[in-house]
């Protein structure tokens, strides 16, 4: 599948299923892109300036609330810009999520300008990303960020 067809495939099960829907993104993201080892989403809640877990596919983690400005995620949530990191270990402010992992993606999502939350991906390869994978997953952010997102605070 390409990446016109995994956007395609995104929409329909979003369109069909709303934020239900999110879990099932992440895992077609994981499973359609060999580099992608683990796909989630993270909310602002702006009031305890904390990222909140929202749903995701991989493996089990232990980072289900960051801090703004704690690692990739954090900074994002800080700077609201795109951060691709190709060496994870080379970055003095990462969160380890995994010894496997190599390199990460973190994607703002948007509301009327304003940043709501975060896409992010983690692989077990060296500097897998591409301008396309930012392209996808900001499409992508935008899909989601279009659905009542109330259960996860916005």
């Amino acid at each position: 599948m390409n990446y016109n067809e995994i956007f395609s495939k995104a929409e329909e099960i979003l369109s069909t299923n709303g934020t239900k829907g999110i879990t099932e993104v992440c895992e077609l993201l994981m499973n359609e892109i060999e580099y992608y080892n683990w796909v989630g989403f993270y909310f602002m809640n702006d009031e305890t300036q904390i990222l909140e877990i929202g749903p995701y596919a991989g493996a089990e983690t232990e980072h289900t609330r960051i801090p703004y400005g704690k690692g990739i995620c954090g900074q994002v949530a800080v700077s609201g810009e795109t951060f691709k990191v190709d060496d994870v270990y080379a970055q003095d402010n990462y969160i380890a999520c995994s010894i496997e992992t190599k390199a990460e993606l973190v994607v703002p999502m948007k509301r009327n300008g304003s940043v709501i939350g975060q896409i992010d991906i983690d692989s077990h390869h060296a500097t897998p990303f591409t301008d396309e994978d930012e392209v996808l997953l900001s499409q992508i952010c935008d899909l989601v960020a279009a659905l009542d997102l109330s259960p996860f605070g916005h």
